[in-house]
């Protein structure tokens, strides 16, 4: 595990905005649903990122209760 893969989400996040920007139809939403699509992503990306993170370097270490005592 390392910090690299969110580099890599992050750069699929930002292929995928760009796509739905220009591949979403002409029309009278067309702003509004850019931006819902890309604030969606923007979302997403977030909430994954900082889960990933929070498992990768968490703030409190997990404390060993000695659920098995004579395996210690």
């Amino acid at each position: 595990m390392s910090g690299y893969n969110l580099i890599w989400v992050f750069i699929a996040a930002v292929i995928a905005s760009a796509a739905s920007y220009t591949l979403t139809p002409k029309g009278i939403n067309q702003t509004v649903i850019r931006t819902m699509i890309i604030m969606s992503i923007v979302c997403c990306y977030l909430m994954w990122a900082i889960t990933y993170l929070a498992q990768l370097h968490p703030l409190i270490n997990p404390i060993r209760v000695g659920l098995r005592p004579h395996h210690e």
